[in-house]
């Protein structure tokens, strides 16, 4: 790596879509933001079209390239809502609006993962990615191949390699982080096959930028899109916390704290 080098990372929030461009220092050396409108509410149900996300990161693209060189961008990482889905075929196209993470209808379905999901998953009540998931399979007009992200579905529109999920943005879809697989119980819900995605941990390559977009906005055709987290966990490393016992409160539309233990530390009953 050369001090000319920059990494990129783009956050989809609940607002607006922001970029920053970091050197090899982590000197932030641009940073654009772009507006989303409003999700739209009905009653519990809140959801977003998923072009909108699309679109908001094809203007911060548009934006931050003609703020420094573009050749120098070296990888690409997305961080997302945590719990915010979706449904696609197998080329991405969206057959579903994204179901956002405070979405709130899948009362039943929520009931259903309670009865067979572990205490300690991620996956239990109406904001996680597997009630939505099954709200959806219920709902559904048109046979699904694969659930998505809303960080996933962004970092696979750069790439074109999809099905490929970070394993912070799969807890909520009831990946065990610890075994670092899909569960056993989750078999209990018959979902279609390779309707999962494949989970790698955050920061690993999923492949160059699709040489269409390279070729759009002046990227180097080995630019490397990577695989992203969640929304609040990106904003945990920004802060630079690094060592056992260092926590960080994000508060946005939701309220977070996370904290750094030397083992897992399973605690339903408190949030």
């Amino acid at each position: 790596m050369s001090s000319t080098d920059l990494f990129l990372g783009i956050d989809l929030g609940t607002s607006g879509v922001r970029a920053v461009a970091i050197d090899i220092e982590g000197i932030v050396q641009a940073e654009v933001i772009t507006k989303l409108p409003e999700a739209v509410h009905h009653g519990a149900a809140i959801e977003q079209a998923p072009a909108l996300w699309w679109q908001g990161v094809e203007t911060i693209f548009d934006d931050i390239t003609k703020r420094l060189d573009p050749s120098s961008i070296r990888a690409i990482a997305i961080d997302g809502t945590s719990g915010t889905i979706l449904l696609a075929d197998e080329r991405g196209t969206p057959l579903t609006a994204g179901l956002m993470y405070n979405d709130g209808r899948a009362i039943d379905e929520a009931a259903r993962i309670e009865q067979i999901a572990p205490r300690d998953s991620a996956a239990h009540g109406t904001g996680s990615g597997l009630t939505k998931l099954l709200w959806l399979l219920k709902h559904g007009k048109q046979r699904p191949v694969r659930v998505h992200t809303q960080a996933d579905w962004i970092a696979a529109r750069l790439s074109r390699r999809f099905g490929i999920c970070d394993a912070n943005n799969a807890l909520k879809l009831g990946y065990d982080p610890l075994s670092r697989c899909w569960p056993e119980w989750i078999k209990q819900l018959q979902l279609p096959k390779g309707l999962l995605p494949d989970v790698v941990p955050a920061g690993q390559v999923i492949g160059p930028i699709e040489t269409v977009l390279a070729k759009r906005w002046g990227l180097n055709a080995e630019t490397l899109v990577v695989s992203g987290t969640t929304d609040s966990t990106a904003a945990f490393i920004a802060s630079g916390a690094s060592q056992p016992g260092e926590a960080v409160t994000a508060l946005g539309s939701t309220l977070v704290l996370k904290v750094i233990a030397e083992q897992p530390v399973f605690a339903p009953e408190y949030g």
